[in-house]
């Protein structure tokens, strides 16, 4: 078995070329909307945190990648995600039907004020 990654640097370096980039591209969206974010690997997961909190979890399988967000961002904007396979706490698509841009950064922002507002 391999090691687990220690980094989300490593794990990152480790996947499919035809997975990177879309997951490089939205941790470099998370970091540039939530600048004081702090990347960790979280059960097993590459993981940004927002003041001492998962804020989101991105990952790679071998059928499709996710995004996990939160079950409050996912569950507000349902609407949005039509379209898309979604669990409780993860939305799942691949390079082909990719996550828009403004749609993650709604769910970000929808995270963002849910720890804000110190919602556990």
């Amino acid at each position: 078995m391999a090691e687990k990654a220690k980094t989300v640097d490593e794990y990152l370096s480790r996947l499919d070329p035809a997975y990177r980039p879309e997951l490089e591209r939205i941790r470099a969206l998370v970091r540039e909307l939530v600048p004081d974010t702090e990347e960790t690997i979280s059960y097993g997961m590459p993981t940004l945190k927002y003041r001492g909190r998962a804020l989101v979890y991105f990952t790679a399988s071998q059928k499709h990648l996710s995004f996990y967000p939160s079950s409050w961002a996912i569950e507000e904007l349902r609407e949005r995600l039509a379209g898309y396979k979604t669990t409780e706490h993860a939305i799942q698509f691949t390079p082909e039907t990719a996550l828009p841009t403004d749609l993650i950064e709604e769910l970000v922002r929808v995270h963002v004020r849910e720890i804000n507002a110190d919602r556990q």
